[in-house]
């Protein structure tokens, strides 16, 4: 259990792009819920940061945890509560982490009301995705979380095949990218992201509820790149074993949900899917 610093204070904060509220779990002692207009951002258990609260944290979780053993070396593309960094400085001692997020406000409060300072060997870089990526170092990292929400909404510069270059080149020869995507009925836009996805990587599978996957209801999806082969059949049963069921989609399965759909790129008028309005009720 990790050490308690100080006792948060519920409310509303101002921060640098708008404004954000921390509510309490009322089911957790030590459990705390970062908002961004009304829609949950971020869960964080202060005492116990391998908890992962969202469904979707879950999936990510459990694609690091079948990572190959040891310390890692992260980047992660957008910060929030900082869920991840504190679950892999918990599950994987010695790991170096750099989060790229550029609400400077946003990190301060999470600093002051949420514990960051205690998390070890972790910097923040003050910036976008797109400039913090160009800021790292080839070959830096065995990972790359890419988690970058506005709102409720993904930022479409963070989806395209130029920017998932980018970050391809910032991963070692074996590391691994993890994309937390977002896309309701059609799911045009994950349709679209994973092949982009496919002409940075060898090899891409897709994990996500099955209701999100036959696209009825708004959710997210998760995305798993590498230029390494991926561990299918732990990710397959550690998915539809979880405390999230979900499925594992990969190979000519892949394949057959991309459906022809083309890969973003720069400059395309691409709009991210925006979820109804009556989703979140947290």
């Amino acid at each position: 259990m990790a050490k308690v610093v100080k006792e948060p204070l519920p409310g509303r904060y101002p921060v640098s792009y708008g404004e954000v509220e921390l509510l309490r779990d009322l089911d957790r002692p030590y459990g705390w819920v970062l908002c961004s207009g009304g829609v949950p951002q971020s869960y964080v258990d202060l005492a116990d940061p391998t908890y992962l609260d969202f469904e979707y944290v879950q999936l990510m979780g459990t694609v690091i945890d079948i990572l190959p053993g040891g310390s890692l070396d992260v980047v992660h593309v957008g910060g929030g509560a900082f869920t991840l960094p504190r679950y892999v400085a918990a599950t994987r001692p010695g790991s170096r982490q750099i989060v790229i997020e550029p609400d400077e406000g946003l990190v301060q409060l999470v600093r002051d009301q949420l514990g960051l300072r205690s998390v070890p060997r972790l910097k923040v870089r003050i910036t976008d995705g797109r400039r913090g990526a160009t800021g790292i170092e080839d070959a830096f990292a065995d990972l790359v979380v890419l988690d970058a929400f506005t709102g409720a909404i993904m930022p479409v510069e963070l989806a395209t095949a130029e920017y998932l270059a980018d970050v391809a080149r910032i991963l070692r020869p074996g590391g691994t990218l993890l994309v937390n995507a977002a896309d309701g009925k059609g799911l045009m836009f994950a349709r679209r992201l994973v092949a982009t996805l496919r002409r940075a990587f060898r090899h891409v599978l897709l994990l996500a509820e099955p209701g999100v996957l036959r696209g009825r209801r708004f959710g997210n999806l998760i995305l798993v790149g590498s230029a390494r082969e991926l561990p299918v059949d732990r990710l397959v049963r550690s998915a539809a074993g979880g405390l999230t069921q979900a499925r594992c989609v990969h190979g000519e399965d892949l394949t057959n949900f991309i459906a022809g759909a083309a890969p973003i790129r720069d400059g395309e008028p691409v709009v991210a899917p925006v979820p109804p309005p009556d989703v979140f009720g947290y």
